[in-house]
């Protein structure tokens, strides 16, 4: 965030990564979405964006036109035109993008300042890693693809407006480090702990079962090796469901701090707005530095 007197304050990210769904123009979209979520969950809107492009020499370049048109479409939706990039030569496509936004009237939403009390609102189902795991090795039927990739494609514009018209005091977009993991980030910054109820997590059809069958990333792996130092879990939550609470999300829903007056009304919202959203937990006092999460 850059202070600008008088002026609205700027916002910067960049984001990309290799292909995530089969199809060039579906992960061009994705990858755009996911770049623009840093954007609206800092309570942004985006003003234009770069491409960021790798491509191999051996592979048609129809591809690469079917990818540089789905984050085009993606950042035409969102309303930041793409005036440039750089593509560069790799053995494995990347794509992704850089992208400027501004802090309009409504103010920055940092990521560290939830309050004791409010509660946690999340605006997209999770289990995205371990579906498109599934879908690399050929495990995943066409239904749960396009849902995979619907919530992947959906931008969290409408989310982010959201999350100020109803007074969000954190917001943060649940990306590579999972629930758990960006929940800690927020509880860690504010110095308090959270309570989340699994039952009332978002999850995509199928995540659980494919979970229990082996299709967990290394990623969500390490993910939970890692919460797991800093989370108390019930004991009846099994191995699939803690793998669901740190699978890594490509394009993810925005968490968002509220009060509890304003959370059953924002997650409502959200459902109108076309997101699978709830309020899946609550603020509570942390001690000395907080910093832990309790799943029950």
């Amino acid at each position: 965030m850059v202070p600008n007197g008088d002026r609205s304050d700027l916002l910067f990210t960049a984001d990309f990564f290799t292909p995530i769904v089969d199809d060039p123009y579906d992960f061009g979209a994705i990858a755009a979405a996911n770049a623009f979520s840093d954007i609206y969950a800092k309570g942004g809107t985006p003003l234009a964006a770069l491409n960021l492009a790798a491509f191999p020499d051996d592979l048609d370049k129809e591809i690469l036109r079917e990818v540089l048109r789905g984050g085009a479409d993606t950042a035409t939706e969102a309303g930041a035109p793409i005036v440039g990039g750089h593509t560069v030569k790799d053995r494995e496509i990347k794509y992704g993008l850089a992208v400027i936004g501004q802090v309009g009237k409504g103010g920055f939403i940092p990521i560290g300042t939830a309050r004791l009390g409010d509660v946690l609102v999340l605006g997209k189902p999770i289990g995205t890693g371990i579906l498109a795991t599934a879908l690399k090795r050929g495990a995943l039927d066409s239904a749960r693809t396009a849902s995979l990739t619907a919530t992947m494609k959906r931008l969290n514009r409408d989310a982010g407006e959201l999350a100020h018209t109803h007074g969000a005091s954190a917001s943060t977009d649940v990306t590579g480090y999972g629930l758990l993991g960006h929940l800690l980030n927020m509880v860690r910054a504010a110095q308090v702990e959270a309570t989340i109820a699994f039952s009332a997590i978002p999850v995509l059809e199928g995540a659980i079962e494919l979970a229990r069958d082996g299709f967990v990333p290394g990623g969500g792996k390490a993910n939970l090796k890692f919460a797991s130092e800093h989370t108390t879990f019930v004991e009846t939550l099994g191995d699939p469901e803690r793998h669901i609470l740190a699978d890594p999300q490509t394009s993810g829903g925005l968490l968002m701090a509220v009060s509890e007056s304003e959370g059953e009304r924002l997650a409502a919202h959200l459902r109108e707005a076309g997101y699978v959203a709830a309020v899946i937990g609550q603020v509570s006092a942390g001690g000395v530095e907080g910093g832990r999460i309790v799943v029950r």
